[in-house]
Parts: C-alpha cells; sequence; structure tokens
C-alpha cells in the first residue's frame, strides 16, 4: 500500500541535506587552525576547498543522470556516505598529519558528496512544487545558504574546545546523520497530483 508524501516535509528533507552539505562554505573557520597546528601552509590547505568545489560543481553535472535513474532517496544516501567520510576523513588526515589525506577527504570524497547531495534535493522539490518552481529552488538555495551560517559559529566553538581532529569526526557524524534522516522521506511524487497539498 502507497503512501502519500507531504510535499512540504519534503521540502524539509530537502533543507535538512541542503544545510550538511552547506556546511562546506565555513571552510574558512579551519583554515588558520589547521595551518597553524599542523604546519601547513594556508595555501596547501585551501587547495582542499578548491578541490571540493570544483568537484562539486562536476559531479553535480556529470551525475545528473545518476540522480533521476536511481531516485532521490539513493543518491541523497549516496552522498551522506561521501560527504560524512569526507568530513570525518579529514579528522583522521590531522591525526596522522597526512595531507594528502586531507585533499582526498576533505576534497575529493567531500565534493562528490556536496555535488550528489546539492542535485538529488533540488530536481525532486521542483517536481513537487510544479506550481511553485521558484519557492522550490528557493527553499533548497536557503537550506544550502543556511549551512555555512550555522555551521561557522558552532566550529569555531568546538575548535577552542575539543580540537581539530574531534571536530571533524563529530561534524562529519552530524552532517551523515542529518542527511541521512532527510534522505530517508524525500521521494519523487507519484503521477496523480501533488497540487493539492
Amino acid at each position: 500500500m502507497k503512501t502519500t508524501k507531504n510535499r512540504w516535509l519534503i521540502a524539509l528533507s530537502a533543507i535538512a541535506i541542503h544545510i550538511s552539505i552547506g556546511a562546506a562554505y565555513a571552510y574558512s573557520v579551519y583554515t588558520y587552525p589547521i595551518s597553524n597546528q599542523m604546519g601547513w601552509s594556508p595555501t596547501e590547505v585551501t587547495i582542499a576547498f578548491t578541490i571540493m568545489m570544483a568537484l562539486a560543481g562536476s559531479s553535480a553535472a556529470l551525475f545528473g543522470k545518476f540522480v533521476e535513474r536511481n531516485g532521490p532517496r539513493k543518491s541523497a544516501l549516496v552522498a551522506a556516505v561521501l560527504f560524512g567520510i569526507g568530513q570525518a576523513g579529514s579528522g583522521l588526515a590531522i591525526a596522522i598529519d597526512s595531507l594528502p589525506l586531507f585533499l582526498l577527504t576533505y576534497g575529493v570524497a567531500s565534493g562528490l558528496g556536496l555535488g550528489i547531495g546539492y542535485i538529488s534535493p533540488v530536481s525532486t522539490l521542483v517536481k513537487w512544487f510544479p506550481d511553485r518552481r521558484g519557492l522550490a529552488t528557493g527553499m533548497a538555495v536557503l537550506g544550502f545558504g543556511s549551512g555555512a551560517l550555522v555551521t561557522a559559529p558552532i566550529a569555531a566553538n568546538l575548535l577552542g574546545t575539543i580540537g581539530i581532529t574531534n571536530t571533524f569526526y563529530l561534524l562529519g557524524v552530524c552532517y551523515f546523520i542529518l542527511m541521512v534522516i532527510g534522505a530517508s522521506y524525500i521521494a519523487p511524487p507519484t503521477v496523480a497530483g501533488c497540487l493539492n497539498q
């Protein structure tokens, strides 16, 4: 028996995913603490963010068919795994003093997760809100932009209290959980209209 989903809860699910991946834009909070602790130059530390942003854009373009073929739930779960591993793995890279691993985790894994995690909710929201397409994309962008706004002060506080490694571990797990919660409800609409919700 199929249950009818509420499109506003779909929107909240999408926002939960986007808040998590939008946290990537709070990266400046980490740059100097990592540089000072690890002895890596600010330029070396910033390369991870550059890789992430490059992969976020390219993976969003390249994996569009993957999202359409596998659906938003599976795609969002893949994004959650990649982004969560990328963030928590960054803590491991700091712990073992490995810049290449940091570039691989924060840059590559998080970048792929960000790209896939971005398009999964957006494409789904537009289908659920055919009468309010601008509102649909606006809600997604709201979540994405809020990620950095919410994360920056939290991460800054955690860096001072539990250290860089544990901050990445904790936030990586939190992002993963929030994205999985969002992915567990998100789904494309059925053919029988969603306009009446």
